[in-house]
């Protein structure tokens, strides 16, 4: 009945699997018949502290029976606590926030910030690269099928290989505002930067006077192994957009803002939602648990083994394994598809990343045991004749 409604009534968008999903705890959900799985795909990465945690559902309603909305026009007692901690989690520099709604509206938030700051119109972004899918996001997003259909887009973006010093160094000039680049390309195949690649990259924003944005919305909050990815090569950008796990499922964004970037104007951009009270309350609770659980330990922990695991495989539909911490591709010789499908139906949920690279993105809380399953049932889709 939930699967012939929602096919009745939605906007066709989103391409469904044949489950209903209408219970979660930790890394486990439950299907409408009652069937479990071991959940690895987390919301597409949001479940960082798991489905239904306690401190961040506790949070929530307390805060839900105290003020729900409270707009930017006035300060806030929760808004205030998670500007602060966000502070004091973000590398050094990075302690004003703006707040907003999602990932999306953070990086859209990001190069409006950095045009403004610079003077400059140019945007370089990267091939494979994925930032969201709203205007000036979608335009910094590089995969055509997302773009084609809604050209023309904004001006001033371009694309250059990622990985690639000597190719960003020939596109980065006295135009540039801003150098956009995930950390670890997600959706663009769970491709991790070769060590030196963002520094490098700095350097050559701070050679031309532009501004380093890092998309850190899906590996952010200890998903590699540190509580942001840039720290593992210990640079510092001048803009950071963060969202998905931030609230432990509760839809907010946050735009980092380093000394680079001035005093932002009054008025020069808001949000009507950003920074409300019950979003601020359970990232609040999100980002303790985190901190206290060593959330980010256990990722590279966890992580470094499940790795390991999955290069250990004997099977020739595989090309290359690749991660950081617990955000983990395979990349395959055939389309994955079939194999999403397959361990769907040996109880384990993941994603694709692209055409052909299976995908996983499992809460931080995921249990050993639940990991080595999935690795189990990994090696039997991808083995079986």
């Amino acid at each position: 009945m939930v699967i012939e409604l929602e096919k009745r009534h939605t906007s066709g968008v989103y391409p469904k699997r044949d489950l209903a999903i209408v219970r979660g705890r930790g890394a486990r959900v439950w299907d409408a018949s009652g069937r479990e799985y071991i959940d690895c795909v987390g919301g597409h990465g949001v479940a960082i502290v798991g489905h239904c945690n306690p401190e961040v559902a506790e949070a929530i309603r307390k805060q839900a029976g105290d003020l729900v909305t409270c707009p930017e026009v006035f300060y806030n007692d929760r808004r205030a606590e998670l500007l602060t901690r966000l502070a004091e989690i973000a590398p050094p520099g990075l302690d004003r926030a703006f707040l907003c709604n999602s990932g999306a509206e953070a990086v859209e938030g990001a190069i409006k910030f950095a045009r403004l700051a610079t003077g400059r119109p140019g945007i370089v972004a990267a091939m494979r690269g994925f930032h969201g899918r709203t205007f000036g996001a979608l335009s910094a997003t590089w995969e055509e099928r997302y773009r084609k259909p809604f050209e023309p887009l904004v001006p001033g973006f371009s694309h250059v290989p990622y990985d690639n010093l000597d190719r960003l160094a020939e596109a980065v000039g006295p135009d540039t505002a801003a150098v956009l680049l995930e950390p670890v390309q997600g959706e663009g195949g769970v491709r991790p930067a070769s060590p030196g690649y963002l520094q490098g990259a700095l350097e050559i924003c701070r050679r031309h006077g532009a501004l380093l944005i890092l998309d850190e919305v899906q590996t952010g909050l200890g998903r590699t192994g540190r509580m942001f990815a840039c720290e593992h090569e210990g640079v510092v950008p001048d803009l950071m957009c963060l969202g998905k796990g931030l609230a432990g499922g509760v839809p907010i964004g946050a735009a980092l803002l380093g000394p680079r970037i001035p005093p932002l104007p009054q008025g020069v951009h808001g949000s009507t939602f950003g920074g409300n009270p019950l979003a601020c309350a359970a990232a609040v609770a999100a980002i303790g648990f985190i901190q206290r659980e060593d959330l980010c330990g256990r990722a590279a922990r966890l992580g470094t083994w499940f790795i390991e695991q999955l290069r250990a495989l004997s099977s020739p539909r595989i090309r290359e394994v690749r991660g950081l911490g617990l955000m983990v591709g395979i990349e395959l010789r055939e389309k994955v598809q079939p194999y999403l499908l397959a361990l769907q139906e040996r109880g384990v949920l993941a994603l694709p990343a692209g055409a052909t690279v299976l995908r996983f993105l499992p809460p931080l809380v995921i249990d050993e045991r639940d990991l080595a399953r999935v690795v189990e049932a990994t090696a039997e889709v991808l083995t079986v004749r």
